[in-house]
């Protein structure tokens, strides 16, 4: 049985999508099962994002003398 979401750890997310993509570049899955992968690939994906969006948003938050403060990443695009 898979784990929900909530038991999920990143790095199993990670390993688990990995998977998925190698045996989609191997081209021999049968369309249905490709589909099947692909939607989980999809699930796992907006998963691990969603993962590191949250601990982004925890990291850009530090303590000062005054309380917390914010500040914003520079992100290279």
């Amino acid at each position: 049985m898979a784990k929900s979401k909530e038991e999920l750890s990143f790095e199993t997310a990670m390993d688990q999508l990995e998977e998925i993509v190698e045996k989609l570049e191997e081209g021999e899955v049968p369309l249905e099962k490709a589909l099947e992968f692909y939607q989980k690939g999809m699930d796992l994906s907006k998963y691990c994002h969603d993962t590191l969006q949250k601990a982004e948003n925890q990291l850009t938050k530090m303590m000062t003398d005054e309380g917390e403060k914010t500040f914003d990443l520079d992100e290279e695009e």
